[in-house]
């Protein structure tokens, strides 16, 4: 049976090198000390569920905001830190930018900037989910056994 994925086969010393580099960018992004993970879908090939303007607006706003409450960086006082991707498209694609807090599973349409500083005040700060924007509440599974 043939595969449309090719096996990448490397050396002992490359796969040494990889881990190495990896455990390095862990170290400067504290992917370690994620405590939340937001996705937004922003700067789509094709936009269904916004402008592209609007989506980018939404993103340059979540990243601006997230920088300025600090919320992206360990701090003393704070030993976890909030991570955010851009995705091209999250798949709902009505009523965006749509938006996920992870690992909470809250997806929330309509992601304007007004919107994502609620969600970061009521949502990441007060632990309360901004119902009116809300359409899934889903937390992932703890167990994977």
């Amino acid at each position: 049976m043939s595969s449309s994925l090719e096996s990448v086969d490397i050396t002992a010393s490359e796969s040494d090198l990889i881990k190495v580099t990896l455990a390095k960018k862990v170290q400067t992004l504290r992917l370690d000390k994620i405590e939340r993970h937001i996705f937004i879908c922003a700067d789509q090939t094709k936009p269904l569920c916004c402008s592209k303007e609007k989506s980018l607006e939404a993103w340059d706003y979540l990243k601006k905001r997230l920088t300025e409450l600090k919320l992206d960086q360990v701090t003393e006082g704070k030993p976890s830190c909030t991570f955010r991707t851009k995705t091209n498209c999250l798949r709902v694609c009505t009523h965006g930018p749509i938006l996920v807090v992870y690992p909470d599973g809250v997806w929330y349409h309509s992601a304007t900037p007004e919107v994502i500083e609620r969600i970061l005040q009521e949502h990441i700060f007060g632990s309360q989910v901004v119902q009116e924007y809300a359409f899934l509440t889903h937390a992932l599974p703890h167990d994977f056994s």
